[in-house]
């Protein structure tokens, strides 16, 4: 008996249908991996912004240990302030703490190219412009994009009073703020209000330099040493990230030349009652004395003893105002 086999012809590969199907499967695999991608790399850069962190720590006590106290936030005189020869302003425009810490972050080289007790203009443009990836949080800004040109701008005082059209310098800019403490001491136009020389509450604070409105020496008064964080050191802030809203990155007064000491809050910031931590960027109760983050839900800071804590932008400002003065003789446990 004879068999006789049916040939069946070879499958060619998927229908359209089939293939249809696949693509709709990695699709939806794609979608549910995107969120998880994207937090691992938030959770990233939130790590190295807070290794950004521990390092300026770090200098900063080095530089406490060299010179016996923690680099002033900028020199500021306490009398009226005259313009040198060169159109800037002796005890007010000399460069920032940031300078101060460049030979403890490995940038000697740097360093050297600053005069730290000449105006800010008189410096050379390629240090006033350079930034450096340990200044600024990966969230925001890379070192490649971190510098403002110069910008006329309308500066108002902390009183919200106008100081005036004035033509701003440019410069890097910087991520991250000394604490200058708190609104305790007032800010009202007065001689004792925080941003003077010497007034602030916090450990990283406006300074004045030794001499007069004409000349200065390379010195400086009120200094902060460990021993007047009475507070305890786990318990002050040391150094924060700074709110910057949508569309200030680079502009004064939020995000200007982080070198230049005339302008406060381009290298520090406040915290406490009237001043809350930004939620976000988009939050209108900040103002530009706050500290923030693009981190979702915290902000990060380094604290005096050098550990680095994120904080959760719901604190409370009673307990800010506490972490941010370094004697208010309120100490702070968990936050």
């Amino acid at each position: 008996m004879t068999r006789h086999s049916i040939s069946r012809p070879a499958r060619q590969g998927f229908t359209l249908i089939e293939l249809l199907v696949v693509i709709a499967i990695i699709g939806v695999l794609v979608a549910l991996l995107m969120p998880a991608v994207q937090q691992a790399r938030a959770a990233a850069r939130r790590a190295q912004c807070a290794n950004n962190l521990k390092q300026l720590a770090l200098a900063a006590h080095s530089f406490h240990d060299t010179h016996g106290a923690f680099p002033p936030a900028r020199l500021i005189l306490d009398v009226p302030r005259t313009q040198n020869n060169s159109g800037t302003f002796v005890g007010l425009d000399e460069p920032t703490w940031l300078v101060r810490l460049l030979p403890f972050v490995e940038q000697a080289a740097l360093h050297r190219q600053w005069d730290e007790y000449a105006p800010y203009g008189t410096n050379p443009e390629t240090a006033r412009n350079q930034a450096l990836p340990v200044f600024l949080c990966p969230e925001r800004d890379s070192a490649n994009d971190a510098v403002v040109e110069d910008e006329s701008v309308i500066i108002r005082l902390p009183c919200g009073c106008p100081r005036g059209f004035q033509v701003v310098p440019g410069g890097a800019v910087t991520d991250y703020a000394a604490n200058h403490g708190d609104l305790s001491p007032g800010a009202v136009g007065a001689p004792t209000d925080f941003y003077w020389g010497g007034n602030g509450t916090g450990v990283l604070i406006s300074s004045r330099p030794i001499g007069d409105e004409t000349a200065i020496e390379r010195k400086w008064r009120d200094k902060v040493r460990i021993a007047d964080i009475t507070d305890g050191t786990s318990g002050t802030f040391l150094i924060g990230e700074s709110h910057v809203p949508f569309g200030q990155l680079n502009k004064t007064p939020y995000n200007g030349p982080a070198y230049f000491g005339r302008h406060l809050t381009n290298f520090a910031r406040i915290a406490g009652p009237g001043v809350p931590l930004a939620h976000n960027p988009g939050d209108q109760r900040a103002d530009a004395y706050s500290f923030g983050s693009s981190h979702a839900g915290i902000v990060q800071f380094a604290l005096a003893d050098g550990s680095v804590r994120a904080v959760s932008t719901s604190t409370s400002t009673r307990v800010l105002g506490n972490l941010a003065s370094r004697n208010d003789g309120e100490t702070v446990g968990e936050f």
